[in-house]
């Protein structure tokens, strides 16, 4: 190998060794790599660079901007609801979501399968208490396991197939795969990897998936407050019972009280049915309180909230402790006019390490007492000096929910899936015009897209595409894959022996490149050791297809493990831990059936 191979070599350890031992952050590494590989020359300019243009990054970017429109619109949860559900177990959750992610993995693209439920895992493992490390890292592997049941599956499935194709048209005595083998061949493999894949999961993550992030607990000293919220006539949980509105699995936050009319409902039971108008009264911490806010039809119940000047999409939950010069204390909340001299509504109050159990209106205000307000977004800065609280701040993830969009978010979204599934327009161009419309249409504003895209996932792909650029161009990758090979013959393999050799071989190149660089620097290997053992090269395509896209070793080699590594809190290893077990499974299935599937 040339210079230029070896330091492509040695980049390539680096990004491997130096986040496995926490030294660096994986984003740093791969950025650092590239730019080493750029300053000695290792690769051109323009092909370092241009994975921070190429199209599959600037796909993932749109995407992130998609699924905050469906967060922003509540379209997330609507899918939440009617796909999770309510498991009683870590085992039963991580069933519940594989299954119908690796289903959708077979006719969409993985990578916004994955980016469309990070935001609805989230919320979802905090309401059943789950830590979201348990789930991340298997809907990932869901993801990627699923894009192996057909052709458009996956983007390394299209690379392999169309090169088998060529191959297939330019040797004599072979005939290219029919439309239904080219579509539905993957599957043959795939049925029984997504099978086998979940079952392991499903039985191993107890030992093998470590709990990085625990579960969300109740904080002792929890600010907490009592809210009353009114039932809207357009609600979808109008005519529901109180669990099966979901209003009992909050955590942290209790219905103490439903008021309907002159009547009054101390501590409902569950199977007490909700109403138009009712009246329900919680008591609870302050991140539940900001989910009953975000519930469809729920409002607070005080006339003040429609008369704050300012449209309900620009407006945010605030809190305010009130200061000891303030000329609120002593007043009652509706004998302070606060709503017409600050522009805010009180929602609750909270005092002394507990909640007020009063009606809003008739609390006097106290000293020291923290007010929680919907207003508009500016008042933090319109008020952080003032001398009549001591302390304004925006609350957390508080923006009011577009439901009226919602609708409209998620038929983007549907046009979306189509367009990618049947249509002829690149989808680089169908992502930038969905995202494009999410801001058009006012599914969530240009400040909340542009907050959206997540930075480091960027960097990280589009470094690691150049990379793998001077892997390919310098001579390494090929080398390597050729050597490695060549060992697995002289060690004396059989047919089988080595369909396991290029899958797992395919699957570790894929950790260092891209899962269609290795695919496609690996695929003259595969044909080339079918005709020299003289069988048919059908084996050898599919698993070869099967170890492209099944990356699981490390967080870099596939797109979907980039994008949960960081919301899961994992380290370096935790993918190998259970994905290099998982990945020998796989290729011992392989070897073992892709000669029963396509015959020698």
């Amino acid at each position: 190998m040339n210079t230029a191979a070896w330091l492509s070599v040695a980049v390539v350890v680096a990004i491997i060794v130096l986040p496995a031992a926490n030294v660096v952050a994986v984003e740093t590494a791969l950025l650092g790599g590239l730019v080493t590989l750029l300053l000695f020359g290792a690769v051109d300019l323009q092909a370092g660079l241009a994975g921070f243009a190429h199209p599959a990054v600037l796909m993932i970017g749109a995407l992130f901007v998609v699924a905050a429109g469906l967060t922003e619109t509540g379209a997330t949860n609507r899918m939440a609801q009617s796909l999770l559900g309510r498991p009683k177990s870590v085992m039963a959750a991580q069933f519940r979501l594989m299954g119908p992610v690796a289903l959708l993995s077979a006719f969409l693209n993985n990578t916004p399968i994955v980016v469309m439920y990070l935001p609805i895992v989230n919320d979802w493992a905090r309401k059943i208490r789950v830590s979201p490390s348990k789930l991340y890292m298997p809907l990932s592997f869901a993801a990627v396991l699923g894009g192996k049941l057909t052709l458009i599956g996956s983007a390394s499935n299209l690379v392999v197939m169309g090169l088998y194709q060529e191959y297939a048209r330019d040797t004599p005595g072979l005939e290219p795969l029919s439309p239904n083998l080219y579509f539905w061949g993957p599957g043959l493999l795939g049925i029984p990897t997504v099978i086998i894949g979940i079952a392991f999961i499903l039985l191993t993550s107890k030992w093998l998936l470590p709990e990085r992030k625990p579960a969300e607990q109740q904080a002792v000293d929890t600010r907490r407050y009592t809210v009353q919220m009114e039932i809207r006539p357009d609600s979808p949980i109008v005519a529901k019972s109180i669990e099966a509105a979901g209003l009992r699995q909050l955590p942290g936050l209790y219905l103490t009280q439903i008021e309907r009319g002159d009547e009054q409902m101390p501590a409902p039971p569950p199977e007490t049915i909700l109403r138009a108008g009712d009246i329900l009264a919680f008591a609870g911490i302050l991140e539940s309180v900001v989910d009953l806010r975000k519930i469809r039809g729920l409002i607070p119940a005080t006339d003040q909230i429609e008369k704050v000047s300012s449209a309900a999409n620009e407006r945010a939950l605030v809190e305010a402790v009130i200061s000891h010069n303030s000329p609120l204390i002593g007043r009652t909340v509706k004998q302070t006019r606060f709503r017409t001299t600050y522009n805010a509504a009180i929602i609750a109050v909270h005092r002394n390490g507990g909640q007020v159990r009063r009606k809003v209106g008739d609390i006097e205000i106290h000293a020291g007492d923290t007010l929680l307000l919907e207003t508009h977004r500016d008042f933090v800065d319109g008020y952080r000096n003032s001398g009549d609280f001591y302390l304004v701040s925006n609350v957390a993830g508080s923006n009011r929910v577009r439901h009226e969009k919602a609708s409209t978010a998620l038929g983007i979204f549907v046009l979306l899936v189509a367009a990618l599934a049947y249509g002829s327009v690149p989808p680089v161009v169908l992502g930038l015009a969905a995202a494009l419309a999410m801001i058009l249409t006012g599914c969530l504003t240009v400040g909340e897209a542009r907050g959206s895209v997540s930075i480091q996932v960027i960097v990280v792909i589009a470094s690691a595409l150049g990379i793998g650029a001077a892997m390919a161009s310098s001579g390494a990758a090929l080398v390597i894959a050729d050597e490695l090979l060549g060992f697995a013959r002289a060690l004396g393999m059989g047919p089988r022996g080595i369909l396991l050799a290029i899958f797992m071989l395919t699957t570790a190149l894929a950790q260092a490149l891209t899962n269609n660089g290795a695919a496609a620097l690996m695929f003259p290997i595969a044909m080339a050791a079918a005709a020299e053992l003289g069988l048919r090269p059908e084996p050898f395509a599919f698993t070869l297809l099967l170890g492209a896209g099944t990356s699981f070793l490390t967080p870099i080699g596939y797109q979907t493990n980039l994008l949960v590594y960081g919301p899961g809190g994992y380290r370096f290893l935790d993918f190998t831990r259970i994905g290099l077990p998982l990945s020998i499974l796989l290729a011992l299935m392989a070897a073992w059936l892709a000669p029963i599937a396509f015959p020698f």
